[in-house]
């Protein structure tokens, strides 16, 4: 079961993935719970994405089982993994989308992909997305090279958003933003998360991101999931790279600055009454 008493909505066991003698994913189990934020966080380099891949059938791997809304994705047809992968939107890391094409037709392209809808519905249906994740409305006709880093980001997160997935994949969402706009990007996940009745797993080294809106979280080190569950999880840790990246400096500072807020959050609740 997650860890709100669900069964989960991804279940990996014993995932081994490697490229030529290099092993990246050694024996991984994870289980990602339905209707939460999950952040899953490692070292550079320790196989982060390639977890990510490897769900979505980018990477192959050489031994284990991944089931996604309880189905064993190597005992499907392809028609039925083709009607499964509707039901998940991604947003790539750096955003990846199509240099030539404008933000609505790349929030199109899925929709040419999956969906049979006249030229006009799908029009109607970018515009909707581009105003869900808080874009202007002449973004649209914009091609990526003429966006802020901040709305080429809003505009993948569109694109991973057209065909309404149950399980949105985010691959470092907030990497490269300044902090404002990491913050708010943040808020716009949480509200789309509560919203949509979203389950989201995010790939983030972000701690502002773990701190904030991830539920449970999820740790990898030496190809496999050294510690899960909330932040509390984290912090009892006794794991070397887990104590070195949740109670170093940085952290610290974070772990500060949120109790400062939440402190003047009660006052101000008392203050009202």
């Amino acid at each position: 079961m997650g860890s709100n008493g669900k069964e989960p909505i991804i279940r990996v066991r014993g995932l081994h993935v490697g490229f030529g003698a290099k092993t990246v994913l050694d024996g991984l189990d994870l289980d990602v719970p339905p209707g939460e934020v999950t952040g899953f966080v490692g070292g550079s380099g320790q196989g982060k994405s390639v977890l990510t891949r490897a769900i979505l059938g980018l990477v192959p791997k050489q031994a284990g089982t991944i089931e996604v809304f309880g189905e064993d994705l190597d005992r499907m047809s392809l028609s039925e993994h083709r009607a499964l992968e509707r039901r998940w939107g991604v947003m790539f890391q750096g955003g990846a989308l199509f240099s030539a094409l404008t933000v609505k037709q790349n929030i199109q392209t899925p929709m040419r992909e999956y969906l049979k809808l006249s030229q006009s519905v799908m029009d109607e249906l970018a515009m909707l997305k581009i105003k869900l994740v808080g874009l202007p409305p002449d973004a649209a006709d914009k091609v990526p090279s003429q966006l802020s880093g901040g709305m080429v980001k809003r505009a993948a997160l569109a694109r991973a958003l057209a065909l309404d997935p149950e399980l949105l994949f985010l691959d470092e969402p907030t990497s490269g933003l300044d902090p404002i706009g990491a913050a708010d990007f943040d808020e716009l996940i949480a509200t789309l998360r509560a919203t949509l009745g979203l389950s989201v797993f995010m790939v983030t080294h972000d701690l502002d991101s773990l701190y904030s809106i991830c539920d449970t979280i999820a740790a990898l080190a030496d190809g496999k999931v050294i510690a899960a569950g909330p932040l509390s999880t984290m912090l009892a840790s006794d794991h070397p790279w887990l104590r070195a990246y949740f109670h170093g400096r940085r952290a610290r500072a974070i772990v500060k600055q949120g109790r400062a807020a939440a402190l003047a959050s009660a006052q101000g609740i008392e203050g009202a009454r």
